[in-house]
């Protein structure tokens, strides 16, 4: 009788001890694995990997568009027979090829010398310009995190203009005056803030609060240069910035606006290009310090740092030289295509071997995009898609 006792004692205990303290008893008896799993890490690219085109470009003709700067042209590149199929002129200047934020449009921003600037429109299912847009000196297009607005990076007049981004009717303008050159820009995980490079004076970088249109302070980095193009990581935590005078990147810890590291990369350090998976970033260097008239053939490369370690993997030159610039990579993400600034070339690259096709296009190309692409919606630039 007493073992009977006992026996049932010890089958029940657990049942009253959870119902007189169900927090301490689960806890006291669940397993290690059992416990909430950690939340995923965040990858802002996770919209824009291979099979994630948007409805919205149903229908885009697979090209890429050249600007050909000295030219006042775009060459229209078919991604398939990698030949030039077409080539139309825009305004003076043509500096990059932008997709507008909800995937319909493809502008031209053509920056001609002050207030002789334009946006050409293109028309990525017929790969057809449409009419000019006159807009103060457009050096570089990009759009608000939410669409409601498109900032044109007005370099020349050291400002920022915010307007509409299907109209371009001018809106609001917000003074960068401790940023000559503004130049290229990217945005915090959370949309509320960009960090914009400033090219000239002694270099540096502006942090930009978006929502109340403000400048919230100016880092000056380590080693004065001349930064580029900016990129954020895929947790959302570094900016990278390509630095063309120092020949590499800087790391910036975007919330504490800090510099923390120096990768270097090669001569002329220019542009940025997230692979298809999210997982590296290809750096154009452009083989020479020079703004403009750069030498042909010069010694040109891209390289290759894997995020995850902030490493260089990869180190692949341009045979017989050249000028890598600025571009993106194809919808598969297989070809990494860049401009050939000072060599009146575009380089197809296989993004596995490194193995480069020349295509030859007009004079001083520059910021080209590659349509359509993966993404819910475009931030600007030549395709900074989330």
């Amino acid at each position: 009788m007493i073992d009977i006792v006992l026996r049932f004692a010890r089958l029940c205990a657990p049942l009253v001890l959870l119902a007189l303290f169900p927090a301490r008893a689960v806890a006291d008896t669940c397993p290690e694995d059992c416990t909430d799993p950690p939340p995923a890490p965040v990858n802002i690219y996770s919209q824009t990997t291979a099979g994630h085109l948007s409805s919205a470009t149903a229908g885009a003709l697979p090209r890429v568009y050249v600007p050909n700067r000295s030219s006042n042209s775009v060459s229209v590149i078919d991604t398939v027979t990698l030949k030039e199929v077409d080539r139309f002129s825009v305004g003076s200047k043509p500096q990059h090829v932008v997709p507008s934020w909800d995937l319909k449009t493809l502008w031209v921003a053509n920056n001609g010398t002050g207030r002789n600037g334009s946006l050409t429109p293109i028309d990525p299912m017929t790969a057809k310009p449409g009419q000019q847009i006159p807009v103060d000196d457009p050096y570089n297009l990009y759009f608000m995190p939410d669409g409601s607005a498109a900032i044109v990076v007005d370099e020349a007049m050291k400002q920022l203009d915010f307007r509409d981004p299907h109209t371009m009717a001018l809106k609001s303008s917000l003074p960068t005056p401790t940023c000559p050159g503004v130049n290229h820009a990217d945005f915090s995980v959370d949309g509320a803030y960009a960090i914009f490079t400033c090219e000239y004076g002694d270099g540096g970088l502006a942090k930009i609060d978006l929502k109340n249109q403000k400048v919230l302070g100016h880092l000056d980095l380590s080693k004065m240069g001349m930064p580029q193009d900016i990129r954020l990581s895929p947790d959302g935590k570094v900016f990278y910035v390509a630095d063309m005078m120092n020949d590499g990147v800087f790391l910036i810890d975007g919330d504490s606006f800090k510099e923390i590291g120096f990768i270097p990369t090669g001569i002329g350090a220019h542009g940025f290009v997230v692979s298809r998976d999210g997982k590296r970033l290809f750096v154009s260097n452009r083989g020479s310090h020079k703004m403009e008239q750069g030498k042909a053939k010069g010694p040109g490369s891209v390289t290759v740092i894997d995020f995850a370690t902030r490493a260089v993997v990869a180190q692949w030159p341009i045979p017989g030289g050249g000028s890598p610039d600025m571009g993106n990579v194809s919808a598969d993400g297989r070809q990494l295509w860049l401009s050939g600034r000072f060599d009146s070339d575009v380089y197809m690259i296989d993004t596995t071997s490194g193995a480069v096709t020349k295509i030859r296009v007009g004079v001083e190309p520059h910021g080209l995009t590659v349509w359509p692409q993966p993404g819910r919606y475009s931030q600007g630039h030549t395709g900074n898609m989330r």
